[in-house]
C-alpha cells in the first residue's frame, strides 16, 4: 500500500458532518474553497455534461442568503406550524458559516442523460467537496431540509425550470467538530458473485 493509498483511506473514514451551528465562525481562505470547487468539478459525469452548478455565498452574501430563507419559511408556514427557533436557526447556520456553497443541477438540454444520472453526478460533486474539507481540516455539512426544494427559491438563484436545487453545503471551522460515527460492516450490504 502507497502512502497515498492510506491518506486517502483515512480522509474517507474520518470524514464527518459537523453541523453549522457548531462552526465557530472563523473564515476560510477562498483559495482554499476554489480548491474544494476545483475538485468538485473532477467528479464522474455521464456523457461529459458537467451538470453541477454551485452559488457560492460568503461574507454580506450570507447575510442575504440567511434573511431570504428565514424570510420564506415564515412566509410559506402556517401559523399552527411556524417554529420560531427554526426561523433562527435558519438564520444562524448560514450566519455561522464561513462559506455556503448551493448545490444545483443544471439540466442538460437535448434531456438525453437521464436525470437521476445528472443528480448522481452532482452527488458525486459534493462528495469530492466534502473529502477535500476533511483534507484541509474544514467542517462540513450538506442540509436539504428548509426551503431547498422550492420555486422560490430556485428563482432567487436564477435556475431555469428544469434545473434542481439539492441543498446546501455549509463550509467552516468548529472548535468541536464531530468526530464520531457507525456503519454497519460492508460484508452486510454486499453480493458477491464469482
Amino acid at each position: 500500500m502507497t502512502q497515498s493509498t492510506e491518506i486517502i483511506n483515512e480522509i474517507i473514514k474520518s470524514r464527518r458532518s459537523t453541523k453549522p451551528r457548531f462552526f465557530n465562525g472563523n473564515k476560510i481562505d477562498n483559495s482554499v474553497v476554489w480548491q474544494i470547487l476545483e475538485n468538485a468539478n473532477w467528479a464522474p459525469t455521464h456523457g461529459l455534461t458537467q451538470p453541477w452548478r454551485f452559488k457560492v455565498f460568503t461574507d454580506s452574501g450570507l447575510e442575504k442568503l440567511a434573511n431570504f430563507q428565514a424570510n420564506l419559511y415564515k412566509q410559506l408556514t402556517t401559523e399552527e406550524k411556524f417554529k420560531p427557533e427554526k426561523f433562527e436557526r435558519m438564520k444562524t447556520n448560514v450566519l455561522q458559516s464561513s462559506h455556503v456553497i448551493i448545490i444545483c443541477m443544471q439540466r442538460q438540454k437535448s434531456e438525453k442523460i437521464l436525470r437521476d444520472e445528472e443528480i448522481e453526478a452532482v452527488a458525486c460533486s459534493v462528495q469530492n467537496m466534502a473529502l477535500t474539507a476533511q483534507a484541509y481540516g474544514i467542517c462540513s455539512f450538506w442540509g436539504s431540509g428548509g426551503v431547498t426544494y422550492t420555486q422560490e427559491l430556485k428563482e432567487f438563484l436564477g435556475l431555469s425550470e428544469k434545473d434542481l436545487c439539492l441543498g446546501y453545503l455549509y463550509l467552516g471551522y468548529s472548535d468541536n467538530p464531530a468526530t464520531q460515527s457507525r456503519r454497519s460492516p460492508i460484508q452486510e450490504k454486499v453480493e458477491w458473485f464469482d
